[in-house]
């Protein structure tokens, strides 16, 4: 069922180029990408955020390792992120795109869709996840 999609949206307190250069930041990085779902929290996070480039994103808990990577697709400053979803839960040729709009002065909405999922229940989970990280990432700019 590859045609499945998702898409979350997500209005943030925050200038849009702040909000969109932690997309491309490590430290900021591991302080959103993480969910709640079975404790996971990102300890180590790598990026080269240039098109073409590759990131790693390792999310772990007590016993295990969840690793999240991708090559970036396209990346056009503080307007769109568009990358590759490589994990243990997606299937080949998953992208993920983040669009970001300024809403107000200070407001950000971001707009993530993503393509590609094993199965309903896939997608449903990816969209948990996406929805816990998009919770995190105000907080995460102080």
């Amino acid at each position: 069922m590859n045609e499945l999609e998702l898409t979350v949206r997500r209005t943030i307190g925050a200038p849009r180029q702040k909000v969109f250069d932690a997309w491309l930041s490590p430290a900021k990085l591991a302080l959103f990408m993480r969910t709640a779902k079975d404790g996971l929290v990102a300890p180590r996070v790598e990026t080269d955020a240039v098109k073409g480039g590759r990131f790693l994103i390792v999310m772990a808990t007590v016993d295990r390792e969840v690793p999240h990577s991708g090559t970036y697709l396209e990346i056009d400053p503080h307007s769109r992120i568009a990358f590759t979803w490589e994990s243990p839960h997606s299937p080949d040729g998953s992208v993920v795109t983040l669009d970001f709009r300024e809403t107000a002065p200070g407001m950000t909405e971001i707009t993530l869709h993503q393509v590609k999922f094993h199965t309903e229940g896939s997608r449903r989970g990816h969209e948990a996840g996406w929805n816990a990280i998009l919770n995190n990432i105000e907080g995460s700019l102080g």
